[in-house]
């Protein structure tokens, strides 16, 4: 009986256990990309050493993100040859196409509204990066004193990859995800419940047994 009980009191300790997933942490934060045909793929280099050739799509997203991951892609098509199409080639420049996605209102800070997804041909000089690139069409730039990039054109006004409950979103979810979260108990609450259910039952069932083996 007492390691039953000792059971059934690990299973009452696991069930907060089982909803953390539906708490976990995110980072709200751009995140940079390299496109290849019509694949983004997360930048292995950060912007301010990246040095992209002439014709190289690339893209940044505001979101909130646990990892690299789970980060949100830009959205929309992206084609340089369609982003560039009216800018010509100098000698000694290169030209970038950038997609610059601000995320949605979802994402957005408090008190902030996310701009329309934006594209920018860049020209610069050959050598340059791609913050160089983003910094001739994207103005004001932000950074915090380790070099993340926190603002691009001035979006957000504040923060910088702060953490933030990624099931919250900012606390800016609709009303219809509201709900939906709050219609039941989460798969992991219902499964914590059954199991202690059943070790509750076996608890019931060894000490009628014993009962009856008692003389």
């Amino acid at each position: 009986m007492r390691r039953v009980t000792t059971l059934l009191l690990t299973a009452l300790c696991l069930l907060p256990l089982s909803t953390q997933a539906a708490h976990a942490t995110g980072y709200r934060y751009w995140s940079f990309w390299d496109r290849t045909g019509t694949t983004w793929t997360y930048a292995t280099q950060g912007p301010a050493t990246a040095v992209p050739s002439d014709g190289d799509v690339q893209g940044f997203r505001f979101a909130v993100s646990e990892d690299s991951s789970d980060a949100t892609k830009p959205r929309g098509t992206a084609s340089f040859a369609k982003i560039c199409a009216d800018t010509p080639t100098e000698d000694g420049r290169k030209r970038i196409a950038l997609v610059i996605d601000f995320g949605t209102p979802t994402d957005a800070p408090s008190g902030e509204t996310p701009p329309a997804l934006r594209t920018r041909c860049a020209v610069v000089p050959d050598d340059a990066t791609t913050a160089e690139a983003l910094a001739s069409v994207a103005k004001p730039l932000r950074y915090d004193t380790n070099a993340l990039l926190c603002a691009i054109a001035g979006y957000p006004e504040a923060g910088c990859g702060e953490q933030v409950a990624s099931g919250e979103k900012g606390k800016k979810e609709t009303a219809a995800k509201k709900q939906h979260k709050d219609s039941g108990p989460s798969v992991g609450l219902l499964a914590g419940a059954a199991a202690v259910a059943a070790l509750g039952g076996a608890a019931v069932w060894q000490a009628r047994r014993r009962r009856n083996a008692q003389p």
